[in-house]
């Protein structure tokens, strides 16, 4: 459970340091709250990034997502299957593979990306959990470290 919240309070930094303060990264679809971030895999220690077997590298980048059941008391997790695509500014498509993690109650889901220096991609994520579905769309630039 130290290694949730350890990743968790990482997560939320990255978060804070790199949105303006009345900024939030969610997405309502029907009865789901989606969280979503992206963040350089260099924000990782090199032992949370061992322990959820993520790449360090400054070429690469880090996309977390959660499902909430908002219609629930406490809005829990609630499992997902998700699917993915980063397109960058020149066309180039490559395919997020989303892999599940499980920290008590807690269900997020992580893919990594490569990137350049600066390279800048538009995300279309399918979302696909208890009953609904809907797609998640966001752009982010990407720096090398």
């Amino acid at each position: 459970m130290t290694r949730f919240f350890s990743l968790m309070a990482l997560l939320l930094a990255s978060l804070l340091t790199a949105l303006p303060a009345s900024a939030e990264q969610t997405k309502q679809i029907r009865n789901l709250e989606v969280h979503y971030s992206s963040f350089p895999s260099t924000f990782l220690t090199p032992d949370i990034a061992s322990t959820y077997k993520i790449q360090r590298s400054r070429y690469s980048a880090v996309i977390n997502i959660t499902v909430l059941d908002s219609s629930q008391p406490g809005k829990p997790a609630v499992q997902a299957v998700l699917n993915g695509t980063a397109k960058n500014l020149l066309g180039s498509v490559k395919n997020l593979s989303f892999r599940e993690v499980r920290e008590g109650e807690a269900i997020y889901y992580i893919a990594e990306i490569k990137h350049a220096n600066e390279e800048s991609f538009n995300f279309s994520i399918e979302i696909h959990a208890t009953g609904a579905s809907g797609n998640l769309a966001f752009q982010q630039t990407f720096f090398v470290d």
